[in-house]
């Protein structure tokens, strides 16, 4: 019997929004503004249209099974986490088809095995961890990272495999999964070597972790490029460097226009307030004002949203995509959601309070870096400084799992209150 029109359409809308929202995370979960109540809010609403597709039955799946023609990689989320929610063999093969070896499409994939609760994608990764494929065998190396399960000796296999994103993948897990110790010199030289940009920073990432001190030097490498990878790496490597050549490295930064900006987002990392009158000052530029803000911000924990710290976009200042005839400039605007700072008022807060913050120490949010006051930022703070307290975490403890502040908000939530009672 035929599905009514209306139906039709009520269940192509469950599919669009679904694939809207799925869309939105990926841009939100990294957003300066974001907390993870506002997380948890929006998994809510993905959650909705995906049970409106669950309910829809053979119909929803029907809907589903039609967008893996697409080239829209946030229209195989739904489907993957449908086919293996079901375990239908022939809906879990579906998807696996549509996505050939696609990495992009296979973001989905793996996001939709991480959507799961961990005993229902179990089964699934493991099916995927032993296949003769070497792409699934990355799909299932991806999963089981995402929800932080060791696939145990397997990845020892896998991180020398000659297939480069399983290898970049597998490298990448063992950072994220706790075990960056065991990354012997044989296998970093190796990778270090390689010709593979994913391979070379994915090893690096992962010993930094560690306190490889040659891993920091490759990581360094890569931020002068034009890299996807240059905010994490100098993130990751000015967290395990010692502070004189932390310093050292953001004036070089900072020497330079084209590397201004990362000289600032190193100031917030750093974390030493003897960097905030710097960081007041390039306030006062328009293009540096609200990133020197967020960087502020890093080190002091001050709200720059409140009444009388923020200012107003400068008059006549344009960032981002324009309607202005012949602007070739198609780049977004990467300080979008964060707030003008007002420098006087910022300069003025400071003089009266900067007593409060030694020098010499390293602050996030207004706190010295304590295992304490990370966990609390994972609690309560936005999600760029959530991210930042769980790769400081990480580093006190390599031996401990990578807190994923891009998981389920309400998984996060369980682990968090998991760990204030153990």
């Amino acid at each position: 019997m035929e599905t009514p029109l209306v139906t039709q359409g009520i269940i192509a809308q469950f599919a669009e929004e679904a694939a809207f929202l799925r869309h939105l995370r990926t841009s939100t979960v990294g957003a300066p503004h974001f907390s993870l109540d506002d997380l948890v809010k929006l998994d809510e609403r993905i959650d909705a249209h995906i049970d409106g597709l669950r309910v829809a039955g053979d119909a929803g799946w029907e809907m589903c099974r039609k967008s893996l023609s697409g080239e829209t990689p946030e229209f195989y989320f739904s489907p993957a986490v449908l086919a293996f929610e079901s375990g239908i063999a022939d809906r879990i093969q579906d998807v696996l088809d549509a996505i050939a070896e696609d990495p992009n499409k296979a973001r989905a994939l793996i996001s939709a095995l991480g959507w799961l609760p961990p005993a229902q994608a179990e089964p699934h990764i493991n099916n995927l961890l032993s296949s003769e494929s070497p792409f699934q065998r990355y799909l299932g190396i991806a999963a089981s990272a995402i929800h932080r399960r060791d696939p145990g000796h397997l990845l020892g296999k896998t991180v020398d495999d000659g297939f480069p994103i399983l290898r970049a993948r597998s490298l990448r897990a063992y950072g994220e999964l706790g075990r960056s110790r065991e990354l012997n010199s044989c296998i970093l030289r190796g990778a270090f070597a390689d010709d593979d940009d994913e391979i070379r920073f994915s090893a690096a990432w992962s010993a930094t972790l560690a306190g490889n001190k040659e891993a920091v030097e490759v990581l360094k490498s890569f931020v002068p490029k034009n890299s996807l990878h240059k905010e994490k790496a100098l993130n990751t490597a000015l967290r395990r460097m010692e502070a004189a050549a932390a310093f050292t490295w953001q004036r070089h930064l900072a020497d330079s226009p084209d590397t201004l900006r990362l000289a600032i987002i190193s100031a917030g990392t750093i974390g030493d307030p003897v960097l905030v009158p710097w960081l007041i000052e390039q306030m006062n530029t328009p293009a540096l004002a609200r990133v020197a803000g967020e960087a502020f911000t890093m080190i002091t924990g001050v709200d720059l949203e409140s009444e009388e710290m923020r200012g107003v976009r400068p008059e006549g200042f344009t960032s981002g995509p324009t309607d202005i005839p012949g602007d070739d400039n198609v780049a977004m605007d990467p300080d979008d959601d964060l707030p003008w700072p007002k420098a006087d008022a910022v300069l003025h807060w400071w003089g009266r309070s900067k007593g409060a913050f030694p020098s010499g120490t390293r602050h996030l949010l207004g706190m010295p870096i304590t295992a304490g006051s990370l966990r609390n930022i994972l609690r309560s703070g936005r999600q760029r400084q959530r991210a930042a307290a769980a790769l400081e975490l990480a580093i006190q403890e390599p031996e401990r799992p990578l807190f994923d502040v891009r998981a389920p908000g309400l998984r996060q939530m369980e682990v968090l209150r998991m760990k204030e009672q153990g």
